[in-house]
């Protein structure tokens, strides 16, 4: 049996039915999308089985991109949940052949609130298609499974229609990157759109030494701040330099070394720095990697320290 062939069948009966749904959607498409972008209340999603899950899927996607959106369970919605539905709110309805027995016995009440129905089914006729407002067909000339019964073009489809829905409304509320940061602040997506330098760079015990200081000084301050590296400030507070312990160990390599002379001879001059502590910490990390360096120094304008951020920092942090 060549399961490499199967699969590619498998994608290939797929994508030729998200191709031909392509070319099939029409206004409908697009009054569904006017509905749920003038909703003044919450976009509800619901189905059993197959459906059902698509369906959890697609409440997740709306809610994550500003359509506030939750799942609803035709059978827990008979034992009380159909409370959770207004008349302000819309109702999407899940049912392929759009005869699902447990979602048709919540439709009358559906209609009842006032709310309205979009119905997600192959059969405008049906139970689920003639208790809707409209009508987004799921149009399948054949499932992907080889005896044409479990729902695989058809769910698919249904959740690729999802991701329509959801793309077209983000469009149209201009949905930008801040504000998909703000619903998603934990995890790798929200530190990379949310953390900002701030939030990570290092503001008190930092290792600093003056214009004047030795090396002893200096190794001694490199030491105690655990970052290899040592910045050197003139009288004002301003940075003039780095010293790491890179620095140092080169100087140790130089003829007549002594442990008395001046610091600021063998550090880096004009460091890299950054002077805006509102940067995100995902670009803080690009720049830390262009340049090749483990430690970026924040100050404001006029070149005074206000911090330090480690690249050990970022990745411990989970900045990508």
């Amino acid at each position: 049996m060549n399961y490499k062939e199967i699969a590619q069948e498998t994608l290939n009966i797929e994508a030729q039915t998200l191709l031909k749904a392509a070319t099939l959607v029409d206004d409908v498409f697009e009054r569904a999308v006017d509905v749920i972008l003038k909703c003044k209340g919450k976009l509800i999603i619901t189905g059993v089985g197959k459906s059902g899950l698509i369906g959890a899927k697609m409440a997740a996607t709306f809610a994550s991109t500003g359509t506030p959106s939750f799942f609803l369970h035709p059978t827990e919605a008979l034992h009380g949940d159909l409370g959770m539905i207004d008349k302000n709110d819309v109702v999407i309805g899940i049912s392929y052949s759009g005869e699902s027995e447990e979602l048709s016995s919540i439709l009358p009440h559906i209609k009842r609130f006032g709310a309205p129905l979009i119905g997600m089914t192959k059969n405008r006729e049906s139970t689920l298609g003639s208790f809707s407002d409209m009508v987004i067909e799921i149009y399948v000339e054949k499932e992907a499974c080889p005896i044409d019964t479990a729902p695989t073009s058809s769910t698919t489809l249904t959740l690729a229609l999802g991701d329509a829905l959801a793309v077209c409304l983000m469009r149209a509320r201009d949905f930008q990157k801040s504000d998909f940061a703000s619903f998603h602040p934990g995890g790798a997506l929200g530190k990379k759109l949310f953390v900002k330098v701030s939030n990570l760079m290092q503001t008190k015990n930092l290792p600093i030494i003056s214009k004047d200081a030795n090396l002893k000084d200096a190794i001694l301050s490199i030491s105690e701040g655990r970052l290899g590296t040592t910045l050197i400030a003139d009288d004002s507070g301003k940075l003039l330099a780095l010293l790491s312990d890179g620095d140092v160990r080169r100087a140790l390599l130089s003829e007549n070394f002594s442990l008395e002379e001046e610091a600021l001879k063998y550090a880096t001059m004009s460091p890299m720095t950054c002077d805006n502590a509102d940067m995100l910490a995902s670009d803080a990390l690009v720049l830390i990697e262009e340049k090749k360096i483990q430690l970026l120094v924040v100050t404001d304008k006029e070149k005074n320290i206000q911090g330090v951020l480690h690249i050990h920092t970022l990745i411990e942090k989970g900045i990508s």
